[in-house]
C-alpha cells in the first residue's frame, strides 16, 4: 500500500504545492484547510490528475476540539499516517511592536504554534503505535533572524524551530523523524494575507529579485520524505539566490 501524507494548510501556497507534489509520487493524500470549497476542488483535481486516493478534512487548526475530533475519528483505512506536513501558518500585519494589533498576534500564535501542536499531538499516537513516521514542519528563516516589524511572526517561527528540536529528541525511541524546513521569501498568498489584501504592498515584497515558489518548497519536502528510513534531514534552510538570510537581500530596484 502507498504511504499516506497528511498536509495542513493545503488550500493554498506551500501546502497546496505539497499536495500536488506528493500526489505526483502516488502518495495517498489527506488534505486539510479552512476553506472547504477550495479543499473540495483540490481533492477532486488530485484524484482526476494523478489517480490517487484523497481524503478531505476541513477544519481550522486553531480549534483544538475540532482537530482532535477529526483526526481521532478518521476512517479505519486512513488511520495510518506516515508523514505529517504542518504547513498551516500565516503572518498578519507588519507593524512596530507598540503599534501592532493584539488580534493579529493571537491569530499568528494560535495558527503557527498552537495549531501545529494540536495536529501533531493528535497524529502522534498512531505513529508511535507503528514505531515509525515523519513530521515535517514548515518553519521560516524568520525563526533565526528577527527583523524590524516582524516581532510576533518571528517569535512563532522561532517557536517552531524549538518545538521541532524538542520533538526530534523526545520521539527518538519511536523512530519518528522530524524535519524543520525554513524557507526564505516564497511568493504565495503570504504577503497578501500579511498586508490584509493590499495588493500593492504584497507585490512590492517580491520586486527586484526572483523569489522561491510553493513548488520549490514542495519538492524539498518530497525529497526529505523519500530518503532512506535511516536518514533524517533535521533542519533545512532554503532561500532565493538573492537572499542571504532573514534580513539581507540583493534587489535590482
Amino acid at each position: 500500500m502507498n504511504k499516506t501524507v497528511f498536509i495542513t494548510g493545503a488550500t493554498s501556497g506551500i501546502g497546496k504545492s505539497c499536495a500536488i507534489a506528493f500526489a505526483k509520487k502516488s502518495f495517498r493524500i489527506i488534505v486539510n484547510g479552512r476553506r472547504e470549497n477550495l479543499l473540495s476542488g483540490l481533492s477532486e483535481s488530485l484524484k482526476k490528475d494523478f489517480g490517487v486516493e484523497v481524503l478531505s478534512l476541513p477544519f481550522d487548526v486553531r480549534e483544538k476540539e475540532n482537530v482532535f475530533d477529526a483526526i481521532h475519528n478518521l476512517p479505519a483505512e486512513w488511520e495510518n499516517i506516515d508523514i505529517l506536513i504542518n504547513s498551516a501558518g500565516l503572518a498578519l500585519g507588519k507593524d512596530h511592536f507598540d503599534e501592532a494589533h493584539l488580534h493579529d498576534w493571537e491569530t499568528m500564535i494560535d495558527t503557527n504554534v498552537n495549531g501545529l501542536l494540536y495536529v501533531s499531538k493528535a497524529v502522534l499516537p498512531q505513529m508511535i503505535k507503528n514505531n515509525s513516521g515523519h513530521i515535517i514542519n514548515i518553519g521560516s528563516v524568520a525563526g533565526d533572524f528577527v527583523y524590524e516589524n516582524g516581532n510576533i511572526y518571528c517569535a512563532t517561527k522561532s517557536a517552531v524551530d524549538a518545538i521541532s528540536k524538542s520533538m526530534r529528541i523526545d520521539l527518538l525511541p519511536h523512530h519518528i523523524k522530524v524535519t524543520n524546513i525554513k524557507p526564505g521569501a516564497v511568493e504565495t498568498e503570504f504577503s497578501l494575507v500579511r498586508f490584509k489584501g493590499d495588493t500593492e504592498k504584497a507585490s512590492a515584497t517580491y520586486e527586484g529579485f526572483q523569489p522561491l515558489t510553493g513548488d520549490d518548497i514542495a519538492e524539498i519536502a518530497v525529497y526529505c520524505a523519500m530518503l532512506p528510513a535511516n536518514v533524517c534531514i533535521n533542519d533545512l534552510t532554503v532561500t532565493p539566490v538573492a537572499q542571504a538570510n532573514g534580513v539581507y537581500f540583493h534587489k535590482t530596484v
